[in-house]
């Protein structure tokens, strides 16, 4: 194949990865929508940021749904502790901001 020359079935593949790439980017931003308010109310409530006993079952409930459609269970754990470190960290600046509403 010509250098320029676009390879019809690497261009679909690329396309279909595109897609679900976009798809994840937008299930992202709707998971933290929700997980923004989770962070509200357990400022609200008095509630710890973090929880460890959800977090460990998460991660084992999803590490295995991993291994069951052959993804590696390992980048699966890895992607969630990213994820869960980044609902901590918003659910944290919830409690800050809650803190100095009333100032």
């Amino acid at each position: 194949m010509s250098e320029g020359v676009v390879d019809e079935t690497l261009a679909a593949y690329r396309s279909s990865i595109d897609n679900i790439d976009a798809t994840l980017i937008l299930l992202l931003a709707e998971r933290f929508k929700v997980t923004k308010q989770v962070g509200v109310y357990k400022a609200s409530a008095g509630l710890p940021v973090a929880d460890p006993e959800r977090e460990e079952q998460q991660i084992a409930r999803l590490t295995a749904l991993a291994e069951q459609v052959n993804l590696d269970p390992s980048f699966s754990e890895q992607f969630l502790r990213l994820i869960i470190d980044e609902v901590i960290r918003h659910h944290r600046k919830a409690r800050d901001d809650a803190g100095t509403a009333g100032d």
